[in-house]
């Protein structure tokens, strides 16, 4: 059972603070919080980002559901909004991902660490590829040419490719451990 003192010593920061040492309010390159940190606390970053993108996936689910609810005269332009917000986090969490991605392959050489994290990345892209089919494949201007066998094809992948990820999470887990 974790603890609240627990959770807390092993939570690891979103966001870090980054100060200019020179005062002149402008770093020359951007600081990666992440640098130095062990290879748990990466792999805790990649949990919570997964964590992020869940959030992501349940907010463009209900951005859908809620511009299918909002007929005859659709609420385009909120669910494109929704899309927008959540494509913008998606972007920042790859990004990070990324840069977890380089950190295991090159200066903390592991490189079993760094292919989980590319699959992860590559899992995730393929889910969101499928998602946005499906809820495209579930608009209005679509309903009367829907293939419903498409549709259950397309939500089986999203399933399977949700326990990939899930597989993935874990074999990292593990390999990380292994790895201290």
């Amino acid at each position: 059972m974790i603890t609240t003192g627990a959770a807390a010593e092993n939570a690891v920061p979103a966001v870090l603070d980054v100060a200019d040492a020179t005062g002149a309010g402008t770093l020359a390159e951007p600081v990666w919080p992440w640098k130095d940190a062990p290879i748990r606390t990466l792999v805790q970053r990649i949990h919570q980002l997964q964590d992020e993108r869940a959030q992501g996936f349940r907010k463009l689910e209900e951005g859908h559901r809620q511009y299918l609810r909002s007929g005859p005269h659709y609420d385009f332009p909120g669910y494109r909004n929704t899309v927008h917000e959540v494509t913008q986090a998606f972007a920042a969490a790859s990004r990070e991902v990324l840069a977890v991605e380089a950190e295991l392959a090159g200066p903390r050489a592991q490189p079993l660490l760094a292919g989980h994290v590319r699959s992860l990345q590559q899992l995730e892209q393929t889910r969101l590829a499928t998602v946005a089919l499906l809820q495209l494949m579930g608009t209005p201007e679509l309903t009367g040419q829907e293939d419903t066998e498409q549709m259950q094809q397309l939500k089986m992948k999203v399933i399977k490719t949700m326990e990939a990820i899930s597989e993935v999470l874990q074999d990292l887990r593990f390999d990380a451990e292994s790895a201290e």
